[in-house]
């Protein structure tokens, strides 16, 4: 006897489809970007205690040949994870039920705060590859704190950059990097969160749940394509005229490093300020924070650095200029070099 599936089953059954779609397509692609490369990184640290040579130690004099040397060199190491996120971020908003999300992640308070963050550490991409997802979550209306939760825990609690740092550094500045890393997420987030224009999220949650229940509009493939399309021009323009620029500026923004520096405020407050605004790829500030430390960098400047080079960085933050409020972008990077210095000046007497 043949068994009929009624429409409403149908639609269940593709109501299920799209989440699992989702999980594949970022299981897969972390697996082939982020989760198999690190892993093979992992020895290659423990054996070498080095994971590279500097992105910056190239020796470019003149900003336009140090713009197009760092775009190159850069664009190289992230494209693959630009992409991804490009991806993850349009199809967070057609395949994942916005209700879900909302219930997860719409709340403002530290649960959602949380939840984001944790949420962000099997990602373990840097600040620029995290922001598409996140511009996507907050067009589906997630709160400010787990959004910026997410995208700051990327990059400042990568599992793997732990683990990387604990092998070429030190597990000292790994605890350090950890425990900063952990106040620096939560209490910027939700500083950020409490600062920003109030959103009545319990209306918002409720008319998500009740338009989960409606129709779609239109094919879902066609959705996507407005998604990513939007998803793109918005941020990725922008963001590669940004790195040009810090490359050029790169001349300026790394000086000549000697023993006299050592511990100096003198240098530890400047180089926070440009830890936060460059951009780097994941990890990256592991090599470059080595080789600084090898022509004299003192412990504090170098554990500022640490802490700031990761978070965030200019590009990304012009990439969710239309995410978040202005304010509330400004607070997270005057925040982040706020973290930076006074981890330093506490790695300065515990490492």
């Amino acid at each position: 006897m043949t068994t009929l599936t009624s429409p409403a089953q149908q639609r269940s059954r593709l109501f299920w489809l799209k989440p699992l779609a989702f999980v594949l397509v970022a299981v897969i692609g972390l697996y082939y970007v982020k989760w198999s490369p690190y892993y093979l990184k992992s020895f290659v640290a423990a054996s070498n205690h080095s994971i590279g040579g500097s992105i910056i130690d190239d020796h470019a004099q003149e900003p336009l040949a140090a713009a197009l040397a760092y775009a190159q060199v850069y664009f190289l190491a992230i494209w693959k994870a630009a992409v991804l996120g490009v991806i993850l971020g349009s199809l967070v908003q057609v395949l994942i039920p916005r209700d879900w999300l909302l219930r997860a992640f719409g709340q403002a308070g530290m649960g959602s705060t949380v939840r984001g963050g944790l949420f962000a550490l099997p990602g373990m991409m840097c600040s620029c590859c995290a922001a598409p997802v996140v511009a996507g979550l907050r067009r589906q209306q997630v709160s400010v704190g787990a959004a910026l939760a997410f995208w700051m825990a990327n990059p400042v609690l990568n599992p793997a950059t732990l683990v990387f740092m604990g092998f070429v550094l030190g597990w000292g500045f790994t605890a350090v990097r950890l425990i900063a890393g952990v106040i620096l997420v939560v209490g910027v987030s939700l500083y950020a969160q409490r600062i920003s224009r109030p959103e009545v999220l319990p209306e918002a949650a409720v008319a998500a749940v009740e338009q989960a229940s409606e129709p779609e509009q239109g094919p879902w493939f066609g959705r996507w394509m407005r998604s990513l399309w939007h998803l793109f021009w918005t941020t990725i323009p922008v963001y590669v005229l940004a790195v040009l620029v810090l490359g050029a500026a790169r001349v300026w923004l790394f000086p000549h490093v000697d023993g006299a520096m050592g511990n100096s405020l003198l240098w530890l407050v400047p180089l926070a300020v440009v830890g936060t605004l460059f951009v780097i790829p994941t990890a990256a500030e592991i090599p470059i924070v080595q080789t600084l430390m090898t022509l004299g960098l003192g412990t504090a400047p170098a554990v500022a650095l640490l802490m700031t080079l990761p978070s965030i960085s200019l590009p990304s933050l012009l990439m969710l200029r239309k995410s978040f409020d202005t304010r509330v972008l400004v607070t997270v990077a005057v925040l982040t070099m706020a973290v930076g210095v006074i981890t330093g000046l506490i790695g300065a007497l515990v490492l």
